[in-house]
């Protein structure tokens, strides 16, 4: 049977509405860039975990991870509650999640195996509960309204907030982690689990003042309530978009990763200043956090495509810049700014490149999946995260990296160099070669239209 879509699917959310749902991502990247950034050094510093080891830790977690993503979006398109059906995922999974982050940054074993089987079962938890909460919540987005310049605008709040974020813990990370003896665990318990506690309230609050408004256009039948996930996964695998969205996410996860993993290294060894880390961090967070809110008309008149692509040929020089001469502070500091600039663009639209992908999906296969979608996209982001975290490690291993020495050698120095200045060029590369085959700005008003004129007639 067919159902009426909500009257409120075309919703123009309020303010409190559209902050409550950005604040959500204030957590989610505060989180991610506590892994994507501190972690490996914690392990290989702090724990004494070799950087080899280290990189298959956080691989095969990720790995491992990947799968339950997937199984996390069927759950939430067959959650129906009177909140809907990603917010109580929000609401309780903030809990979990919370709580064994508060772990994360812990060293009770000393070294050893013990210590190899801890980092691993924590490191395994945390990103068990990280899916549970941020999938359904990166769902959200298509279903707080149907109205696409209103999702383009609920992201830009998103990753604004997420940007802000990042850049908190920039200014303060390594200045609280170096008021406690160097080598010791205290000050990154100190920091990230002060983190854990407060990560519950933050989703409690895009909890209580968001709502789902978008509902089905096509419904199944009383008798049989939910879709087959062989029919769900068929649609899926025959939606070309989501071939090149989850593409698309996996390699700017690997630019991601490589670029935030290899700072605090770039800080550390290169520009042999610990506490620089805060000065890169908010070089690499800044432009977009200042720059995202301004972003929507670009986005509108371009498009989500090609203002993804000018930005991210801005990319390429910004990085190159780095080769004049690596070791100065202010050319790096430059250089991290271009590229950052970058990638605005492709930063407030690809999450509503992904509502309008639920969106053809539903106009040419007739489900609505949101949590597969979204499921499935982070799938990709876990495969990319893991590649990239495992690649900063690798390339240390590579360098013959000693995380017990002061300094580096001049080798080590100039693999890190190399990599922060070559991987994201390459990456990028292959994100526009991706991004020309995405035509589907032109399609979106129309299957909109249809999904709306089918809804009425029914």
């Amino acid at each position: 049977m067919v159902a009426k879509v909500n009257d409120e699917s075309d919703y123009r959310p309020k303010f409190l509405e559209k902050f409550a749902f950005g604040m959500g991502d204030f957590w989610t990247s505060i989180a991610y860039n506590a892994m994507a950034t501190y972690l490996t050094m914690f392990y290989t510093d702090v724990v004494g975990i070799k950087a080899a080891t280290a990189a298959i830790i956080l691989l095969s977690v990720r790995f491992i991870i990947a799968v339950w993503d997937i199984i996390v979006g069927i759950l939430v398109d067959r959650t129906h509650t009177k909140f809907g059906k990603a917010r109580p995922w929000v609401l309780f999974g903030g809990i979990a999640f919370g709580i064994s982050f508060i772990l994360l940054f812990t060293n009770p074993f000393g070294d050893g195996k013990l210590a190899l089987i801890y980092a691993f079962g924590i490191y395994f938890i945390v990103n068990f509960f990280y899916s549970a909460v941020n999938i359904p919540y990166g769902s959200m987005n298509s279903l707080i309204t149907s109205n696409s310049d209103e999702r383009t605008k609920l992201n830009i709040f998103r990753m604004t907030t997420a940007n802000v974020a990042s850049m908190l813990l920039s200014i303060i990370g390594m200045p609280i982690i170096n008021l406690f003896p160097a080598g010791s665990a205290t000050g990154w318990f100190v920091l990230f689990g002060t983190i854990g506690v407060l990560i519950p309230f933050g989703y409690y609050f895009t909890f209580k003042f968001t709502k789902e408004r978008v509902k089905p256009v096509i419904k199944q039948s009383e008798n049989t309530p939910h879709v087959s996930v062989k029919r769900q996964f068929n649609a899926l695998f025959k939606n070309k978009y989501w071939w090149l969205t989850t593409a698309f996410g996996l390699v700017n996860w690997l630019y991601n990763g490589v670029a935030n993993g290899m700072n605090a290294y770039i800080a550390k060894y290169v520009l042999n200043d610990s506490n620089l880390l805060s000065l890169l961090g908010v070089a690499t967070v800044l432009p977009v956090a200042v720059g995202l809110p301004f972003s929507e008309p670009i986005v509108r008149k371009l498009g989500k495509r090609n203002a993804t692509v000018a930005g991210l040929i801005l990319v390429i020089p910004g990085s190159l810049l780095m080769l004049i001469n690596p070791y100065s502070k202010t050319l790096m500091i430059i250089s991290i700014l271009i590229r950052m600039i970058g990638t605005i663009p492709m930063t407030a639209a690809t999450n509503p490149m992904l509502t309008d992908v639920i969106d053809y999906g539903e106009w040419r296969f007739g489900l609505r999946t949101d949590g597969l979608v979204f499921s499935a996209n982070s799938f990709s982001m876990k495969i990319g995260m893991g590649l990239s975290s495992a690649m900063v490690a690798w390339i240390l291993a590579f360098s013959n990296y000693d995380g017990t020495l002061a300094k580096q050698s001049a080798q080590t120095v100039s693999t890190i160099v190399n990599a922060f200045i070559w991987i994201p060029i390459v990456v990028v590369v292959i994100m526009i070669v991706l991004m020309l085959f995405y035509d589907l700005d032109k399609k979106a008003p129309k299957i909109r239209s249809e999904l709306k004129n089918m809804s009425n007639t029914h």
